[in-house]
């Protein structure tokens, strides 16, 4: 999560560098690759980063790593508190030397509360936002995590709001500070916006959950040669759905149709009827009906076709890049614009430390004292 929140501070012109071990990070080992330590993810969340690697188990590299961080802006990291005030490396170190600095701590728990101290990871805050709960509610066969890192991304977009709006405060007051960004506590307000339900009130109104969510119906129906995904949701547009399958009684002679709260109430035998009048036709079929009926609907992908799609294609988000070591490569491009910037320039993915004594340079170290830490491997180099 803090490569992701990184990625979209560069994607949006920061200079980012990137602070690595010297057996680098661990996304840089999954594959596929075509060299060693460059995996396919760890091409796409570090784009546009400098990379710096030090052993900061050693003093003389964790005394660069506190010059580097004198000259920037923001510092953040995902490794826990106690480690980084071992390292001399935590808020109050990095704050009583510059005051104006943000230092942003991604963490697994809130400091204050009795989980303060415990690792977390993806699996692990998906399980404690109640995920894998919702998915067995919703239908499956036993509780599943969502297939993709859902807590790291959402954190990583809370950690990029967080800092921003502290560099506007810093903008304001010229004084920055320390945010903590915990990960349990970002879930469990991303899930209970949906779910909190009647747990809302005191006492409970009912035990959480919204029904239309949990429907185990809610999901893309089968066509006749494929799937679709339909959200029929207002008055409106069930209206233009019955008239575009020749039925327009329906809707005022159903009074389950009454209104979003009578939908709510019978969603899951509404779904399933749904279910089986999409099944009738195909799935172009009902892409050109319900289009010219201007209800909402869309193909199913997959990963290949969403990777084909014509959309997506047309607005430039994939394109190919020709990295100096990897050869030719497909990336995503921002997926948010500036007007006054168009699409912000990005460099190559870094190899490990490739940019390390340009950086430590720039931060005043002299060349014989950046010599001594590549020579004694305290700072390390591509081969």
């Amino acid at each position: 999560l803090g490569p992701y929140a990184t990625q979209l501070m560069a994607e949006m012109g920061a200079e980012v560098i990137k602070l690595e071990a010297p057996e680098g990070d661990v996304i840089r080992l999954i594959g596929p690759m075509r060299n060693q330590g460059m995996g396919c993810m760890y091409l796409t969340l570090n784009r546009g980063k400098r990379s710096l690697c030090l052993d900061l188990k050693r003093e003389e590299a964790r005394q660069a790593a506190r010059e580097v961080a004198r000259g920037c802006d923001v510092v953040v990291t995902n490794i826990r508190p106690a480690a980084m005030k071992r390292l001399g490396m935590d808020a109050t170190s990095l704050r009583a030397a510059d005051p104006r600095l943000v230092y942003a701590a991604i963490v697994g728990f809130g400091q204050a509360g009795p989980y303060g101290k415990l690792p977390a990871y993806d699996d692990l805050i998906q399980g404690l936002a109640a995920l894998p709960h919702l998915t067995q509610r919703q239908g499956s066969d036993t509780p599943r995590y969502t297939p993709l890192a859902l807590a790291d991304r959402v954190t990583g977009l809370h950690t990029l709001t967080a800092v921003l709006a502290a560099l506007v405060e810093r903008g304001r007051t010229g004084v920055g500070q320390e945010v903590e960004v915990p990960m349990f506590e970002v879930m469990a307000s991303l899930v209970f916006g949906d779910h909190l339900t009647g747990l809302t009130y005191d006492p409970p109104l009912d035990a959480g959950g919204y029904p239309r969510l949990l429907s185990r119906d809610r999901r893309p129906y089968a066509t006749k040669d494929g799937y679709l995904c339909a959200m029929i949701y207002n008055d409106a547009q069930w209206r233009r759905f019955f008239a575009a399958i020749g039925q327009p009684e329906r809707f005022d002679n159903d009074p389950r149709m009454a209104s979003h709260t009578t939908r709510t109430q019978h969603i899951d035998a509404i779904y399933a009827e749904l279910g089986e009048i999409l099944a009738t036709r195909t799935t172009a079929e009902w892409l050109e009906l319900l289009g010219q009926a201007d209800v909402p609907c869309a193909p199913a992908h997959t990963l290949e076709s969403l990777r084909a799609d014509p959309h997506l294609n047309a607005v430039g988000f994939f394109q190919e890049e020709q990295h100096p070591t990897e050869g030719r490569l497909v990336r995503m491009a921002a997926p948010v614009r500036f007007s006054a910037h168009g699409d912000i320039p990005r460099a190559p993915t870094r190899r490990l430390g490739e940019d390390g004594p340009d950086i430590l340079r720039e931060a005043g170290l002299d060349a014989a004292r950046i010599a001594a830490l590549a020579e004694s491997g305290a700072m390390v180099m591509p081969r």
